[in-house]
């Protein structure tokens, strides 16, 4: 596996990273834990040293577990986790109040059977608490050894430079695919001024890149797919269009479609490290093999050009969801 470095932080991992909010969270029942630490073993045994947890996936749940499946390989790996919730349960609203990040921090470190967080995220910007307070307290938390590096995920431009300030931001986490490409306009010119890395999650566009859903498609009550828009029948009909472009692509370069969409997001900066979720090992392997397929400057501007012809429907959060992004 190749490695990246995000941004200008010194922080170097696997150029493909592990997200594994899905083992525990949001897709479904929760994976087995056994099963689930063989899966995240078999990541680091394939090249992964990049893994993405939270507070809010379980709460805490997710954390154990990759905790649990990494303690082995300790100092050759790095983790990120992040703060930001009251109680590390998203509906029940935000909470970055420096004593809440402080907590979180001493919880995350025993839950992950550690003595230091390599990359501690906000989890979502909370307009209650100053950004320079919450970059103030992760500033005071490395200073003190229990983190390495300070991320922020789903933020907007004025957040991004009121952290930096700060506390150097070492990468942003926020979603991006051929699916959704609105960090394009502002953030990475950004993230590129000021030097620092971009983790894009739900690379595969929550799973519609595969090719593997369509209007027929239905998702679990627990399957937070459930509520979005994007997912609901009509909108998977009309995005296949999406999905076709893929797999055109896919079909010239004898790959398939979830290695070309993350190949593509490889291909954009050579700061970008993708961090896609599987709960099953021959997708892990699969979208592995994304990292060794060539997506030149020539395949880039044809893409680009099939993809300001493509106008995808529906919104990427319910309405509720959505006001917590961007800010």
């Amino acid at each position: 596996m190749q490695k990246r470095t995000l941004g200008q932080s010194g922080l170097e991992v696997s150029a493909l990273g592990l997200g594994c909010m899905g083992l525990s969270f949001g897709y479904g029942p929760a994976t087995d834990r056994t099963e689930a630490v063989t899966l995240i073993r078999a990541a680091y045994e394939r090249g992964v040293t990049f893994f993405d947890t939270a507070e809010a996936y379980g709460p805490g749940t997710n954390e154990e577990v990759v905790g649990e499946a990494l303690a082995p390989f300790r100092d050759d790996i790095v983790i990120a986790t992040k703060f930001g919730f009251k109680n590390g349960v998203p509906a029940d609203g935000l909470d970055s109040r420096p004593e809440r990040i402080r907590q979180v921090a001493d919880e995350a470190l025993t839950r992950l059977r550690t003595d230091r967080i390599d990359l501690f995220y906000q989890h979502r910007v909370d307009p209650a608490v100053p950004m320079e307070d919450v970059a103030g307290t992760v500033k005071d938390l490395i200073l003190s050894g229990k983190v390495k590096h300070f991320g922020l995920s789903e933020a907007g431009p004025a957040s991004i430079r009121s952290a930096h300030a700060v506390q150097p931001v070492a990468a942003v986490q926020s979603e991006y695919s051929m699916f959704w490409r609105e960090p394009e306009a502002k953030i990475l010119p950004l993230l590129e001024e000021l030097g620092i890395g971009f983790v894009p999650f739900s690379p595969l566009g929550k799973g519609f890149l595969t090719g593997k859903l369509d209007q027929n498609t239905t998702f679990a009550k627990d399957d937070f797919r459930s509520t979005v828009p994007r997912f609901a029948p009509d909108a998977l009909k009309a995005n296949q269009v999406l999905v076709e472009l893929v797999r055109s692509i896919a079909s010239e370069k004898g790959a398939s479609a979830a290695q070309v969409a993350l190949a593509w997001l490889l291909a954009q900066r050579p700061w970008i490290v993708p961090i896609p979720g599987t709960t099953k090992l021959h997708r892990l392997e699969e979208n592995l093999g994304g990292a060794s397929v060539v997506i030149t400057d020539e395949d880039i501007a044809r893409i680009a050009q099939a993809l300001a012809g493509i106008e995808v429907q529906g919104e990427r959060y319910n309405t509720s969801y959505q006001r917590l992004v961007n800010r």
